[in-house]
């Protein structure tokens, strides 16, 4: 029994911490490139949107990503348009986006599909299904195996794997990479990369678009994986708990994925616990144990974000020398 419960949490957090994971090292790219980006909530629910609206209209799993993608990427450019073109603030920008997704997705689902602001669900076939769903059946003779193996680590889908993938090769372009260093180099001294006759402008729109691809993908798992449908506000504060991974990470791919893995393992938890009694204290509120997420959210916020350090340049319009 214990091992089918630490396979259940692992398979669990994994799935949770997916849609996290995909966020944070968005977020990672264009704070690197020295653009806060507080709206990484409004460009994953938009492209959530975009997902379930396409798939459930085109019935395409391809199409409802490309739509989920391009609808975040437009997002990432316009909020490069109103920060890095024209210097406007990039935290007032953030938060613009952040409302004008909630606000949009809701009158765009009535308007569309008539269902209170949700769309239909997307069909089985549309659906992102697990690369190997036998996997357990191959340990049967071994329940550790089959559990925390197959279960745990072998029963999920392509996305996950690949937000997993993306760590390491996250990694390789920021350091290993020509590009990493002018990107890293363009968030803590735009100057001297101007002054070595490469484009600030380019790389930090460069960042931002990569930036809106992940974001994109997060978007379509929320509805071609995890759940079948697009909900108002499906995206439950995801993009901040992103953010503050990506804090607690300090701005590197490795320490923002172990963090993405602490919350998913919560939320993973926070279902578990839904209607057990512990010990002395009884059953615990269902509000109480949902929350725990966003206060731990709260938490390495307020105990991380005045020691961690961030690029010297973000959240600093460029203005170049002449």
């Amino acid at each position: 029994m214990d091992e089918v419960l630490i396979g259940n949490m692992l398979a669990s957090s994994l799935r949770m911490a997916t849609p996290l994971l995909f966020c944070a090292l968005a977020g990672l790219l264009s704070e690197r490139s020295g653009v806060i980006d507080i709206g990484l909530e409004g460009k994953m629910l938009f492209a959530a949107f975009a997902a379930g609206a396409a798939g459930a209209a085109l019935g395409s799993t391809s199409l409802a990503v490309a739509c989920a993608i391009g609808v975040s990427i437009l997002l990432s450019w316009m909020h490069g348009l109103a920060c890095v073109s024209y210097r406007g603030d990039q935290v007032v920008s953030g938060i613009a986006i952040n409302i004008i997704a909630v606000g949009l997705t809701m009158v765009l689902g009535i308007a569309w599909f008539a269902q209170g602001g949700q769309t239909p669900p997307v069909s089985t076939e549309v659906r992102i299904q697990a690369l190997w769903p036998q996997a357990q059946d191959a340990f049967a003779n071994w329940p550790w195996l089959q559990a925390i193996v197959g279960e745990g680590l072998l029963s999920h889908n392509a996305l996950v794997y690949l937000a997993l993938a993306l760590v390491p090769t996250t990694w390789w372009l920021l350091f290993k990479t020509r590009f990493g260093l002018r990107l890293r180099a363009v968030g803590e001294n735009p100057h001297m990369v101007d002054a070595a006759g490469v484009s600030v402008h380019g790389l930090r729109y460069t960042a931002l678009t990569l930036n809106g691809v992940l974001c994109g993908l997060a978007g379509s798992y929320l509805v071609l994986a995890q759940s079948a449908a697009f909900s108002s506000n499906m995206t439950a504060g995801r993009g901040f708990m992103a953010l503050a991974a990506l804090i607690f990470g300090r701005w590197h791919p490795v320490g923002a994925m172990w963090a993405c893995l602490l919350f998913g393992f919560l939320d993973a938890a926070a279902i578990r616990m839904q209607g057990t009694a512990l010990p002395l204290i009884g059953e615990v509120p269902v509000q109480a144990i949902q929350a725990l997420p966003y206060v731990l959210t709260v938490v390495l916020l307020a105990g991380f974000i005045g020691k961690a350090v961030a690029p010297a340049a973000i959240g600093k319009p460029y203005v170049k020398e002449r």
